[in-house]
């Protein structure tokens, strides 16, 4: 997109406090998964809306794992491999809670995008 990231339209703060912690905490409730993996999940649920750069997802999985809201563990124990992360019983509270918190702000968005369709697409009025 010309002038400005695809994932511009989640409010920067906003996105990195909320919206990807709360992203990868619901992928990560279904199953583990490693950084690489997480990114193209991410980019494949909002069909490319989002576009997470691995210098966001990393320290995001860290401070998730520091908070203890993630497990991580190497793939291969005795070398640095892939580094799978699995949510903990307080990341699935804390995923219950941003799931709640996150709501409005995903429905405020919704409504201004289809605020913005109305406006531009909504067939004038005719003219007396």
């Amino acid at each position: 997109m010309a002038g400005g990231r695809p994932s511009d339209a989640f409010g920067g703060d906003v996105r990195r406090r909320d919206v990807f912690p709360l992203l990868v905490l619901h992928l990560l409730a279904r199953e583990p998964a490693y950084g690489n993996r997480l990114i193209a999940q991410i980019e494949a649920v909002t069909e490319g809306l989002i576009s997470v750069n691995p210098n966001t997802m990393y320290p995001l999985l860290k401070q998730l794992e520091s908070r203890g809201f993630v497990d991580g563990n190497w793939e291969h124990q005795d070398r640095r491999t892939r580094r799978f992360y699995s949510i903990t019983s307080a990341g699935r509270r804390e995923y219950r809670r941003l799931k709640a918190e996150v709501e409005p702000f995903l429905d405020s968005v919704i409504r201004s995008v289809s605020l913005i369709r109305d406006e531009i697409y909504a067939e004038p009025s005719p003219r007396s």
